[in-house]
């Protein structure tokens, strides 16, 4: 136990040491780019269920920078995306949402091994904390309608849309990393001329 929460600490004081370099900063901006125009693409199955790929570039940050910059990361994405498509009223809960969401993938990814049973893993825990629960709890704020009355129906939705999310980031991490973009991105500050 003692090991596990030192290995946790450390991960979360070196993530906050990310920002100290210049590619981290460049990367994100790279990625906050690319997931404003992933954010206008989706593939809508039914009225109320669609897959978009506009998480799939926060994703990645986490999992490259960690917990502490892709909670950041995830808080100032939330705010870019609302101001350039807004969606209705701006809530603080979601942007809330987005950090923790962020800083709960960076737990589970951040200097780990990415496996599929991981990536389940950690997008279960952010559907039911951050998806079922809190925003669940910001639409009844939002519209008035009670809790119980909205959970059922966005419970089934995520719980529906969870493996297909994990696949997705799943082979796209894998496939950037067989290509080698990660290694190419964490070790950029360190080229020899």
């Amino acid at each position: 136990m003692q090991n596990s929460s030192n290995d946790l600490f450390s991960r979360i004081y070196e993530s906050s040491r990310e920002f100290k370099k210049v590619t981290t900063i460049t990367t994100c901006a790279m990625f906050g780019a690319l997931a404003v125009v992933l954010g206008y693409y989706s593939l809508k199955i039914t009225p109320n269920l669609k897959i978009g790929f506009g998480s799939i570039p926060n994703m990645l940050v986490d999992y490259l920078f960690g917990p502490v910059v892709g909670c950041l990361f995830g808080g100032a994405m939330d705010v870019i995306k609302f101001m350039l498509k807004p969606d209705g009223g701006f809530m603080p809960g979601f942007t809330f949402d987005a950090m923790l969401a962020a800083f709960l993938y960076g737990l589970f990814f951040y200097k780990k091994k990415l496996s599929l049973p991981r990536i389940l893993t950690a997008k279960l825990v952010v559907i039911i904390i951050c998806n079922i629960i809190l925003a669940t709890y910001w639409l009844t704020l939002l519209n008035g309608k009670g809790f119980l009355a909205l959970l059922p129906a966005r419970a089934i939705k995520n719980l529906i849309q969870w493996p297909v999310d994990s696949l997705i980031f799943f082979l796209v991490a894998k496939t950037l990393e067989r290509a080698g973009v990660f290694r190419l991105i964490l070790h950029a500050g360190y080229r020899k001329k």
